[in-house]
């Protein structure tokens, strides 16, 4: 998945970075409100991770721009005030939950996947197609019984085209959603990635389909 951090704290943002690296998400970080209008204009984002107290104003004036421009994208709240009112006045504008200063790295985590999850109609973590099961949370795929853990990008790639089966994806898409900006990424990333995960696939219903000067597409034959 694909995360927008709106955060000044720096130490706290590059934590928050790294953890999430390590769940196989990418992150795109803004210090500033002007940052983030201008990421949130440019990339589609599966979440918003946004800060209250910003350099340049209050993320609550993001959140209502944000919702005003009918934009859907989850918004989870990163605050520390814990006044009732506060929190009330934060959902009330929009946000999809939030969390309260200062939080545990896991607390944050789970709050992201029940978002998501929310979003995707879903309370189930699991994907199930044909011979296939996608475990997202676990970070491992099962075809035909046999237990495969996939890395990082492999995973997110997997579960990007599982969730939206039948879309297409053109190549420099995928490298918009799988890359932040500051990732040097080649050319040839994406056929790598794509490589590998049909290998991982080979002799299941599953399948990514080239379709040429398209992109790619997942099929459940």
């Amino acid at each position: 998945m694909k995360f927008l951090l709106v955060e000044d704290n720096l130490e706290l943002a590059h934590a928050i970075c790294s953890r999430m690296g390590l769940d196989g998400h990418t992150i795109d970080h803004a210090a500033r409100i002007s940052d983030a209008v201008d990421f949130a204009a440019s990339e589609d984002y599966d979440l918003i991770l946004l800060d209250i107290m910003l350099p340049d104003g209050d993320g609550r004036s993001f959140l209502k721009q944000h919702r005003a421009a009918k934009n859907d994208t989850p918004v989870i709240v990163l605050t520390a005030r814990s006044q009732v009112s506060d929190r009330i006045s934060i959902l009330d504008l929009g946000a999809d939950d939030y969390v309260t200063k200062p939080f545990d790295h896991a607390e944050l985590q789970a709050r992201c996947r029940a978002v998501l999850r929310r979003k995707l109609g879903s309370t189930q973590t699991m994907i199930h197609l044909g011979d296939v099961e996608f475990d997202p949370v676990g970070g491992h795929l099962t075809v035909k019984g046999d237990v495969i853990n996939l890395r990082n990008r492999e995973l997110r790639l997997l579960e990007l085209l599982m969730n939206a089966k039948g879309q297409v994806f053109s190549k420099q898409k995928l490298v918009d959603r799988l890359f932040s900006y500051d990732d040097d990424v080649s050319d040839n990333a994406i056929e790598v990635y794509i490589g590998r995960l049909r290998k991982h696939l080979e002799g299941s219903s599953v399948q990514i389909v080239t379709l040429r000067g398209l992109g790619y597409r997942l099929d459940h034959g």
